[in-house]
């Protein structure tokens, strides 16, 4: 929804610091109601709206790249409140860096089951191997020979209070860094796509975990179905430590478009861990999705067994989601 376009003053480097152009910001947000139902107890109300809004704006550099900014401006806890900057280099790629939760690389792949709404996972409390590179980091992505390939690093930091006027960051710094690359090859013509990539995340104990996750989509007609291996192996792993696991998760969804309006979906995950006594954690889940004029309505009904391995360790969530569209 855009509510306005609103002039403002915008300081922007164009790669050299005593650089700025005066441009324009728009403000975009989105009116959004959802019923959520999961085990937590003392819950105050399973009602919500989403709270955020956005403001970005681009300029195009006089060597012809395009430099933009996005800001979400989240209030009362809902949404995200991250910062990114975004270089537009043409058939270079486009380089990006988050202040609070970079894309790309690995993290771009860590699900691609196909879904009517959410992937089977979301509401759930547990593991999904592969998802990696929360904090502030760099991420580049350009298509080379039809294949979409993205590179992502970041220091796994978290919110971070720095900014161009010199004040000082009041967020610990991460434990370790962390970086991956993901590539993406859609085979013309045929409906496949095929996926994968491979990344190494640091850990405080100076130990390092290796992530790798390879995939297929299939498209035909109005279904869509998908199959994932996603790995993470702990240099620790000799240790009982249960924090010293390694973890492997095998999914698959399937996903049908029944008309233009009505999409649903199933979709299963499997995790298995080394830890001794561990067992494996078992996801499945359905979703649905209809739109109607400016409203669409999603839901989904998510269940697990095992959560994080752990025997007797059981989530589920329920969501109604309403979008309204201006």
């Amino acid at each position: 929804m855009n509510i306005k376009k609103i002039g403002l003053t915008a300081l922007a480097g164009s790669l050299v610091a005593t650089t700025a152009f005066a441009g324009e910001l728009s403000l975009s947000g989105g009116a959004k109601f959802a019923y959520k139902n999961t085990e937590a107890k003392n819950v105050a109300s399973h009602f919500s709206m989403d709270q955020e809004i956005t403001a970005s704006g681009s300029a195009e550099l006089d060597n012809g790249m395009t430099v933009s900014v996005s800001h979400g401006l989240a209030t009362g806890g809902s949404g995200s409140d991250t910062s990114t900057l975004t270089l537009d280099m043409g058939d270079m790629g486009k380089l990006a860096y988050s202040d609070t939760d970079i894309s790309g690389g690995l993290k771009a792949l860590d699900d691609l089951a196909p879904s009517a709404y959410e992937e089977v996972w979301d509401g759930l409390t547990g593991s999904v191997a592969a998802a990696m590179g929360n904090g502030a980091g760099f991420s580049w992505g350009s298509s080379i020979g039809g294949a979409a390939v993205s590179i992502m690093y970041s220091d796994n930091s978290g919110a971070t209070t720095n900014r161009s006027d010199g004040s000082e960051d009041t967020t610990a710094a991460g434990a370790s860094s962390s970086s991956s690359i993901g590539i993406q090859y859609p085979v013309a013509d045929t409906g496949l796509t095929v996926f994968g990539g491979v990344g190494t995340e640091g850990q405080a104990d100076s130990t390092e975990i290796d992530h790798n996750t390879i995939g297929v989509k299939y498209a035909y007609g109005p279904v869509t179905v998908g199959y994932q291996v996603n790995d993470e192996d702990n240099s620790a792993a000799d240790n009982t430590a249960a924090a010293d696991e390694d973890l492997e998760t095998t999914s698959y969804g399937i996903s049908f478009m029944v008309n233009d309006s009505l999409s649903v979906s199933y979709g299963e995950h499997t995790t298995t861990s080394t830890a001794t006594g561990a067992k494996d954690q078992e996801i499945e889940g359905m979703g649905i999705s209809y739109s109607m004029g400016g409203m669409t309505i999603s839901a989904y009904d998510h269940d697990g067994t095992s959560m994080s391995n752990v025997s007797g360790t059981n989530s589920e969530a329920q969501e109604i989601l309403v979008t309204f569209a201006f």
